[in-house]
């Protein structure tokens, strides 16, 4: 699958050296697909059998958002004297990267681009752009015989998913991307050497070791993932993973949106099922970028875009809603505006709200967050391969996403779409739901008995 995506993702235009030292990035928005080789009728040609046959499986269109970034465009920018760097073809923009913005102005006069934008600057040569240590492992867990969650009990059990996984589905057949900023000694840990990791790829620095990256989406895949049992076991233990970064953890800025775009399509293009992201933006490096309140409508941030269209593919988005509820912003971060995804808020063991949970609505008024799940005091894994606890929407995502894999793993006939809406009408808000807690704490087992009892009408 990986040599498919070579070709689907435009991976042969290589970022390579020179696009690493370059100080500046511009996202090319295009105008149109008219010079496209590709055609709908041959649909293997740009999607995997997965991603087809999940289509098919939904009643779904294959559209012109699935048409790959016509090649010819793309290798007329790159002639200006710039380097390309990803590109999305379902919001249809090429990324590139140069050192002088005056070649944007001549990209910019090109007859089918419809606007430009700097997405980077450089933060220096002497500041770091990649990690190159590992933590030491220590691999001391903690045993608790009483269950199979070990420490991480509670916070499956809250939502019932414990009863999901005793009536046999925990995840099995289903693939979950998890976009995230790196997945520290993932590779080196014997109690995660039971997860089944379908592969790897970096958005962000294709130099760069994403296992000697950031401890967050090791915690992150964790809560989800981990197969041990008495030990820690995730919400989601027999699925099958992608670890794609997109976060740039050395800056902030409005490029990471961009590697997000070309990391959901990535995990389309390879048959994702669902996808966990716990990543959030509302602040920039450059300030002028910075999100207001009237920009959270689904559609104003390229992440909200592209993942507003994720369950037209046919996947789940479950992504976090954001750690903002303590700040002066408080409100939920993009992606998780965007419409048709779980977005989820944090609460504690007791089902009470996290303090730092942002908060909805929607500026067009949709129930935000969706859905809450643990997310304060989560059991975890740590980057020295022992348990620990971590704070934040980070942790209640991928809870959440688990389980939500092994719903649709139970009620196989089911959409999307449909998947998500059976999610909040369980949760225990349903019949008045806020923008607090949203619909609230979904309960899954009801969720499955409910598919269950409207098949049998």
């Amino acid at each position: 699958m990986r040599n498919l995506f070579v070709v689907l993702a435009f991976a042969l235009f290589a970022t390579g050296l020179s696009a690493q030292q370059d100080t500046l990035k511009y996202r090319i928005s295009l105008k149109d697909k008219a010079a496209t080789i590709y055609s709908f009728k041959k649909p293997e040609a740009f999607l995997s059998k997965r991603a087809i046959e999940r289509r098919k499986r939904q009643y779904l269109a294959i559209d012109s958002t699935d048409l790959p970034v016509c090649r010819e465009y793309v290798d007329e920018i790159c002639r200006q004297g710039v380097h390309f760097v990803v590109a999305g073809k379902w919001d249809n923009f090429v990324t590139v990267s140069c050192n002088d913005s005056n070649v944007i102005e001549r990209i910019a006069k090109l007859p089918f681009v419809r606007s430009t934008e700097k997405v980077w600057t450089s933060p220096g040569p002497d500041k770091p752009f990649m990690s190159t240590k590992r933590d030491s492992l220590l691999n001391h867990l903690t045993i608790c015989p009483d269950s199979i969650y070990g420490v991480a009990t509670r916070q499956i059990e809250i939502s019932n998913g414990d009863k999901l996984h005793k009536a046999g589905f925990r995840g099995d057949g289903m693939v979950i991307a998890v976009i995230d900023a790196g997945f520290h000694n993932v590779d080196r840990m014997p109690a995660m050497k039971n997860i089944h990791i379908l592969g790897e790829k970096d958005f962000v620095n294709s130099d760069a070791d994403l296992f000697a990256e950031s401890t967050h989406g090791m915690g992150v895949l964790s809560c989800i993932g981990m197969n041990q049992p008495n030990m820690m076991t995730g919400t989601a233990p027999d699925a099958s993973f992608w670890l794609l970064r997109s976060e740039d953890e050395y800056s902030e800025n409005l490029v990471e949106q961009d590697y997000w775009a070309a990391a959901v399509e990535f995990a389309d293009s390879v048959g994702a099922d669902v996808i966990n992201t716990s990543l959030g933006y509302y602040v920039f490096d450059d300030h002028t970028k910075n999100y207001k309140y009237c920009d959270l409508n689904g559609h104003h941030a390229l992440m909200s875009r592209e993942a507003s269209k994720v369950a037209d593919k046919g996947m789940v988005l479950v992504c976090s809603a954001g750690n903002a509820g303590m700040g002066p912003w408080k409100k939920i971060t993009p992606p998780g505006d965007a419409e048709n995804v779980l977005t989820v808020g944090a609460i504690d063991k007791k089902g009470v709200l996290a303090p730092f949970s942002s908060i909805g609505n929607t500026t067009d008024n949709r129930i935000k967050p969706d859905v809450v799940a643990v997310g304060l005091r989560a059991d975890l894994m740590r980057s020295d391969g022992g348990q620990g606890r971590g704070n934040g929407t980070s942790f209640a995502s991928p809870i959440m996403c688990g389980m939500v894999a092994c719903l649709w793993e139970a009620c196989p006939k089911l959409t999307a779409k449909e998947l998500i809406n059976l999610v909040r009408q369980s949760g225990d808000r349903a019949a008045c739901p806020d923008n607090i807690y949203g619909y609230g704490i979904p309960d899954m087992w009801k969720a499955y008995q409910t598919y269950k009892s409207d098949l049998n009408k």
